[in-house]
């Protein structure tokens, strides 16, 4: 099964509703896809959504770095060779990691369809459903309220709450969350790297006090502070992820070694694809320190991929893979089953996907 031919196309998905963190307001998924082409006839997938606030790949930034580095590199490569092809991704261009992660999601795809085996019994075979959590968008604390009591409806358990704009303020909005929500819903926080380190701990302190039960806060301060995201964890009882501090293996021994979070969270796009989120996951099973996996806003291509590496291993134990279900359409036939909490694998080999609907093509 040789590579012949990659391209490249872009897709446009409207969200059911605006997208709101402490870095940024969405209001549709503009991503870049990739079809890789093989002799056989077989195509794999891929997706990498242009997130330049966290990853600094923009989208003409991802497009670039295939059609100029990344293509030249691995065409007419075997997939049987896939430790070599993995490489020569690798050295194609230094960062570029959202590049790297469309086309190392395509290559993972054409494995499983090589040896016709579901993607996730080749990494590892867990289990063959997982529970996700739903993001709140940061507003007002009733709309918040509001917000959250409609995704419980939908039968949600767990929910991730944007704050990090206003210390003060996400006190208040996650009060009303909680009063609304009851003590049986699971709450985490993710501030977005948008407090400094003491006014986090403050900020924190004041939940605790106030009782509101939070599962864990995930970057409480800006991604390269180390010492400040180990201050923070030493300093407060809720729990501490680590996301945007966590591109590589490289930061995860790092975080892991200096006790900086008490959890990683794994993202495709950060990490360059599944190739290097495997390390992660090898390294936080040395450690016995869980892991979560996320998402940016993406559609089903790359969610998909990162439900594979959930369903695969035991070391993840939080799902946060909810990009899907905030489209109001899904462009995507095939993969993995998302019904709204509930996401199911099927046995489809490599990623499962058919085809992808409404991709403009750039060649």
């Amino acid at each position: 099964m040789k590579i012949t031919n990659i391209r490249i196309g872009e897709i446009s998905v409207p969200l059911k509703t605006p997208f709101k963190t402490a870095l940024r307001t969405v209001n549709s998924v503009e991503d870049v896809i990739v079809e890789i082409h093989t002799d056989t006839g077989n195509i794999g997938y891929g997706e990498a959504p242009p997130t330049g606030v966290i990853t600094g790949d923009t989208k003409g930034a991802i497009i670039g770095a295939i059609q100029d580095h990344i293509k030249k590199s691995i065409i007419g490569m075997d997939i049987e060779n896939f430790e070599d092809i993995m490489l020569r991704l690798d050295k194609s261009l230094i960062k570029n990691n959202s590049a790297k992660a469309a086309v190392d999601i395509a290559l993972y795809d054409l494995y499983g369809q090589l040896y016709n085996a579901p993607l996730y019994k080749l990494l590892g075979g867990h289990r063959e459903e997982i529970i996700t959590d739903v993001t709140i968008s940061v507003n007002d604390p009733e709309e918040m309220a509001k917000d959250s009591l409609n995704a419980i409806r939908k039968g949600f358990k767990t929910l991730k709450i944007k704050v990090g704009k206003d210390a003060s303020m996400d006190l208040e909005r996650m009060k009303s969350i909680r009063n609304a929500v009851g003590y049986n819903i699971n709450l985490r926080i993710d501030a977005n790297q948008g407090w400094k380190p003491k006014e986090a701990v403050k900020a924190l302190r004041k939940m605790e006090d106030a009782g509101i039960d939070i599962e864990f806060v995930e970057q409480p301060v800006e991604a390269h502070d180390i010492d400040g995201l180990k201050y923070v964890t030493d300093n407060v009882s809720i729990p501490v992820l680590a996301d945007e501090s966590v591109f590589s293996p490289q930061d995860a021994l790092k975080i892991l070694q200096t006790r900086a979070a008490d959890f990683i969270n794994i993202k495709l796009m950060k990490t360059g694809g599944l190739h290097n989120a495997l390390k992660i996951c090898s390294i936080a099973e040395v450690y016995g320190v869980e892991c979560m996996i996320g998402c940016m806003l993406e559609a089903k291509v790359s969610v998909n991929a990162a439900v594979h590496l959930a369903a695969a291993k035991s070391i993840i134990t939080k799902i946060d893979l909810d990009g899907p279900v905030l489209c109001s359409e899904d462009p995507v036939v095939g993969g993995s089953i998302f019904e709204e909490y509930k996401i199911t694998l099927n046995n489809e080999p490599g990623l499962g996907i058919k085809k992808v609907n409404g991709i403009k093509y750039l060649d």
